[in-house]
């Protein structure tokens, strides 16, 4: 049974940073793709940052050069550190882990970034 649980949202003004945690259990994010998806009210779900088994990393063009994905093989757990953040980020964010026989997404964490 995979299990993916975020943490790390809260509220902070703009120009703050927050730090997203991803911890999985059931499967080793170590040799898969994992990523982070954001919600926004009254909006689908739209692509923030992968992470693939290998370490690569990809990024929206929304959020590159304020957001770094990341990845802690000992403690399970995938990161996204948030700098400079901007009331257009406030949203839910949602981890996601691929492993063949689909995609598994956590319950997601809120950020809401005050102007």
């Amino acid at each position: 049974q995979v299990q993916l649980v975020e943490s790390g949202g809260g509220l902070v003004q703009a120009g703050g940073s927050l730090r997203l945690s991803c911890a999985a259990s059931g499967r080793s994010v170590s040799s898969r793709v994992t990523a982070w998806y954001r919600q926004a009210p009254g909006k689908e779900r739209e692509f923030v940052a992968v992470i693939t088994w290998s370490g690569g990393t990809n990024y929206a063009d929304s959020v590159k050069g304020r957001v770094t994905i990341s990845r802690d093989n000992a403690k399970n757990t995938v990161y996204l550190q948030m700098n400079s953040l901007k009331p257009e980020d406030t949203a839910i964010y949602y981890c996601s882990l691929v492993v063949v026989s689909g995609t598994y997404w956590g319950q997601g964490t809120q950020v809401t970034v005050s102007s």
